[in-house]
């Protein structure tokens, strides 16, 4: 029979060693938890799926550090917590690249990341870029320059998960015939 480690065995082991099985077994033993809590704060599923995973990573990256005060429950607790709080204010970065996005899509002047993709300097890829419509270089900003991902692109673009990626293969089609 296997021995069950104390949480702050595991938070040890992932600190010093980047363990990976103690990761795991401190992910499946708190993120369900974690999970029900915050979604009884925020009815956005897709946002708490997103807290969550943030709030692991900061354990992972050792951007959050226990200091062995309380318990590990009440310290992630704060720190998923404090993440939504963060976007729902839209003071993550996503929720300002959003926010900045949304407010170039409104304007008529040309973008600072368009102009940086239309100035690119490798000749044809310029003037392909160029021709995409608007719809199809907003899916390879989003996805290719900002690297979000599928889900992320489509909260910030306003649309389906499947239009985006339906945009995108469009998009490298397009860039292909191009370019060929």
């Amino acid at each position: 029979m296997r021995e069950t480690r104390s949480d702050g065995d595991l938070l040890r082991a992932i600190a010093a060693d980047g363990d990976r099985r103690a990761f795991e077994e401190l992910y499946r033993r708190y993120a369900p938890w974690l999970l029900a809590r915050l979604r009884g704060r925020c009815a956005d599923a897709g946002l708490v799926d997103d807290v969550v995973q943030e709030t692991f990573l900061a354990v992972w990256r050792g951007t959050a550090r226990y200091r062995e005060e309380g318990d590990v429950a009440g310290w992630l607790w704060r720190i998923g917590s404090r993440r939504l709080i963060d976007a729902l204010r839209g003071d993550g970065a996503r929720g300002r690249l959003r926010q900045a996005l949304s407010h170039l899509r409104h304007r008529d002047e040309v973008s600072a990341e368009e102009r940086v993709l239309a100035g690119v300097e490798h000749g044809d890829l310029a003037g392909a870029l160029v021709r995409l419509s608007p719809e199809l270089r907003a899916v390879l900003q989003a996805t290719v320059i900002d690297g979000l991902t599928t889900r992320e692109a489509a909260v910030l673009l306003g649309i389906p998960p499947g239009t985006v990626k339906t945009r995108a293969m469009r998009a490298r089609k397009q860039l292909r015939e191009a370019l060929a």
